[in-house]
């Protein structure tokens, strides 16, 4: 019964959003209807559809709802905020608009203006996300008051299962009733009279408990590791009878890891990730990697060139100085950037190490006898890093993400035998990064680390935009650069 529930409940939403586009769609027309001289609702009716037309719109909405459903907008969201659900929509709403404006582009619908499309994104968005924040109100003030409610029966009485426990009682509008804990005698279990809770059955009577009650969910909280058994036969007991089992993705205690649930060519699967996420967010960064570089690049012709030519003139060797770096999970690539050393000025490291002004594996110092003539202004004002451009062209690195260490710096770092710092090669490596804005080589080695991590776990698009802002002002500045 609550699945066939859960599908009529998924069709009406379905069939509204739907109606909903439409009605952008049609808002959207109105103005080039306006355009074309009073036209009455007669006439307006009257108009012939050509049968083109109506395949062509008849895919847009197949289109549209697969993009919906692609967010996981026909689902329960029982249990996801809503804030969530409504980034989810203005997504969908989004991509929607941008599947408008491509089909307009590739089959040339003139009518399809920028400002048609806009108006489409900016009704649908609205109608959409607005009537689902009103039905999640609705259902939230329903489970307020005891409708719609599901009875859940938590497996394991550790401090994961009173935390989760907490968290469901914190939420009245999830609409969730704990029946109680099932677990057996442990020194522990006097916590969960203190919470107010109780066990209401030992680990080998559960199946008969469940037989007997009504019980709409189960959630596993067991160590998978010495109950592996016996939660192999609850997950099949709830197979049989039909009850949703859960499982808290925090199997191992990760301190800073996201989880989320995939399917893997048909096998679920919990994926725990610690670096950026795959996801329509990285497309879209990859996108303006690549358009803004190659815009860069055309901008910034004159200025490659005028610094190629200083170069010769002033030093002898090549203009460019490639060198094999560390990138996205310890890859490693050839990095360019514009000659500012003498030639063979590598050689000639250990000369100049007991120099060194940074802590840690990396070797920097301000006034680097190895400098050309023109290196020390090369590097100051950043122009050395222009060439850089191509390396995020070809897609090695990012405009922004952790500084791509050398591999003398990362054979140091091993040689330490601490791991925390690599979680910064989860990501591409960057031209600039948070380190770049903060105060670049006056800051210590271990402080450059914490800011890397800092980036790769609060990373957000919003947080590149960020820090490419604040880029520009750190660059002529010439703060910290070394």
């Amino acid at each position: 019964m609550g699945a066939m529930k859960g599908q009529v409940l998924s069709s009406i939403t379905k069939l509204c959003d739907l109606v909903l586009l439409v009605v952008a769609f049609t808002i959207a027309t109105l103005p080039h209807i306006e355009a074309s001289g009073s036209v009455s609702l007669i006439q307006f009716l009257q108009y012939r559809i050509r049968l083109f037309d109506l395949v062509i719109f008849s895919v847009l909405l197949g289109s549209w709802q697969l993009v919906f459903a692609s967010f996981g907008l026909y689902g329960s969201k029982r249990l996801t905020s809503r804030k969530s659900e409504a980034l989810d929509a203005f997504k969908a709403t989004t991509l929607c608009a941008g599947v408008l404006a491509l089909a307009s582009f590739l089959l040339n619908f003139q009518w399809v203006t920028p400002n048609f499309v806009l108006t489409f994104w900016g009704c649908s968005t609205g109608m959409v996300v607005g009537t689902r924040m009103a039905v999640r109100t609705w259902l939230r003030r329903l489970r307020m008051h005891g409708r719609d409610s599901r009875n859940m029966l938590i497996v394991g009485s550790n401090l994961r299962a009173i935390e989760f426990a907490k968290t469901i009682r914190s939420k009245p509008e999830l609409g969730y009733r704990i029946l109680g804990f099932a677990d057996t005698e442990w020194s522990g279990i006097g916590a969960l009279q203190e919470h107010g809770w109780q066990v209401v059955c030992d680990l080998d009577n559960l199946r008969s408990f469940v037989r007997r009650s009504v019980v709409d969910e189960i959630v596993l909280t067991v160590p998978m590791r010495s109950f592996h058994d016996f939660a192999s036969d609850v997950v099949a007991m709830c197979e049989q009878q039909g009850i949703v089992v859960r499982v808290l993705s925090d199997l191992f205690n990760l301190k800073h890891r996201s989880s989320k649930t995939e399917e893997f060519e048909g096998s679920p699967v919990i994926t725990h990730y610690s670096g950026i996420a795959e996801g329509w967010p990285t497309t879209i960064k990859r996108s303006i990697d690549f358009m803004l570089s190659l815009l860069l690049l055309i901008v910034v012709t004159p200025v490659l060139l005028l610094t190629a030519i200083l170069l010769k003139l002033t030093s002898p060797g090549p203009v460019f100085f490639i060198q094999k770096r560390i990138g996205l999970n310890k890859r490693v690539f050839h990095i360019y950037k514009f000659r500012t050393m003498v030639v063979g000025a590598e050689k000639k490291l250990r000369d100049v190490e007991h120099l060194n002004e940074v802590s840690g594996p990396v070797f920097k110092i301000r006034n680097d006898p190895r400098l050309t003539p023109i290196g020390k202004f090369l590097r100051k004002t950043s122009i050395d890093e222009l060439p850089q451009l191509f390396n995020v062209l070809n897609g090695d690195m990012s405009l922004v993400g952790p500084r791509p260490l050398q591999l003398r710096d990362y054979e140091l770092l091993t040689e330490a035998g601490e791991d925390w710092q690599r979680c910064r090669f989860s990501v591409r490596p960057g031209i600039t990064c948070l380190w770049q804005v903060s105060g670049r080589s006056s800051l210590p080695f271990h402080k450059w680390m914490e800011l890397d991590l800092q980036y790769v776990r609060n990373w957000s698009l919003w947080l590149d935009v960020q820090i490419l802002a604040r880029t520009i002002p750190a660059v002529f500045r010439g703060i910290g650069a070394a």
